[in-house]
């Protein structure tokens, strides 16, 4: 017999919040400046953890340029609107990251200077989860589904959300 897909689990706001502030109090340094702006670009912005990573210098946001042009899965380009509030801690990461971040290289750099690691995000997230007390379902993809499922019960429609995630099907996005 077919076996049924699980439903994803979304964090309430308070756990992702929790979540988020938790990688800045434990550390003040640029790691945890990075990681800080990474979480919110994951949460605030609803990107993959691949398509965080993979933003370069040159196309970060800034006061300036507040829209991300992502390519998702399967090329798919998209638009995706940053907050303010992740603007502000990409800047503050850049600010205090002791690498040089020219244009063509990655934006979020690792411990020693390279290109960061998805399982250092992973990590971090597994710390944070350990020390909040958080089911195991708390992922940075879970951050994901949590940026739709409140967007959702704030009364977006599902059709822009679908557009914000890059979906091809909306039958994905109802999921």
């Amino acid at each position: 017999p077919k076996v049924g897909r699980g439903v994803p689990k979304p964090l309430t706001r308070e756990k992702a919040a929790a979540l988020v502030e938790d990688t800045m109090e434990t550390r003040l340094d640029w790691i945890a400046a990075r990681d800080m702006a990474v979480l919110l670009l994951l949460y605030g912005s609803g990107l993959r953890i691949s398509e965080a990573l993979s933003l370069r210098t040159k196309d970060a946001p800034s006061a300036l340029r507040d829209v991300l042009r992502i390519d998702g899965k399967g090329g798919k380009e998209r638009l995706v609107p940053v907050l303010p509030i992740t603007i502000e801690a990409i800047e503050r990461y850049r600010q205090r990251c002791p690498y040089p971040l020219n244009g063509d290289g990655p934006l979020f750099l690792g411990a020693k200077g390279g290109p960061l690691s998805p399982r250092i995000i992973q990590l971090a997230i597994a710390r944070a989860r350990d020390a909040l007390g958080l089911p195991e379902t708390a992922t940075p993809h879970a951050l994901r589904h949590s940026f739709a499922t409140h967007l959702l019960s704030a009364g977006a429609d599902l059709r822009q959300i679908q557009e914000l995630l890059g979906h091809a099907s909306l039958s994905t996005t109802q999921i």
